[in-house]
């Protein structure tokens, strides 16, 4: 496997400099992250001595945690019966649910909605994030939601609307309200 970087020299330079810190850091304590001796690095963590290429070293720099997914894409909902079985499931699991009440031609709506699958990994399994199209589901809906602007974000909790944030303004800023609003009820 190849690893594509601008300069792969910074990149080494970046991470010996970061682990150098932290050996420092860690020289008092019995904790030890690899160190370099010989032109290879060596794990000393568990005791046994473990050569770790460059290779490696610059590939743990960009694929840290494969564990965790980086996004999430959100599940749309498309009628009120759709609506009332995510609510119903939600609160058998005692799980909030987001919906992100959006339209195919809103610019913040679409800007928006990739940093919410983004956030949506971060809450994975707390939290399951929706999507409403307002113009390809039926108005019974977006008026359940009692939806007037767009984006609005809410946030459901036991069958019912909790909290909503109305996202006309900056994308990080309308990011940052809603990581409010899901510690609020978390």
């Amino acid at each position: 496997m190849s690893v594509l970087a601008a300069n792969s020299h910074i990149l080494y330079r970046e991470v010996y400099h970061r682990d150098q810190q932290q050996q420092f850091l860690s020289s008092s304590g019995s904790f030890s992250f690899p160190q370099r001796s010989s032109g290879h690095w060596v794990d000393r963590r568990n005791r046994d001595c473990k050569k770790i290429l460059r290779r490696d070293i610059r590939v743990d720099a960009f694929w840290s945690d494969l564990s965790r997914p980086t996004t999430v894409e959100m599940e749309p909902i498309n009628d009120c019966d759709h609506l009332d079985q995510i609510l119903l499931h939600a609160k058998q699991l005692s799980q909030p649910i987001l919906i992100d009440w959006m339209a195919a031609w809103c610019r913040k709506c679409i800007y928006l909605k990739p940093k919410l699958e983004k956030l949506a990994a971060e809450y994975d399994t707390k939290i399951t994030f929706y999507y409403v199209d307002v113009n390809k589901v039926p108005q019974a809906l977006v008026k359940r939601g009692n939806i007037s602007k767009m984006p609005t974000l809410q946030l459901w909790k036991d069958g019912e609307m909790k909290e909503e944030v109305i996202g006309g303004h900056k994308a990080w800023l309308v990011v940052d309200e809603v990581r409010e609003m899901i510690q609020k009820y978390f």
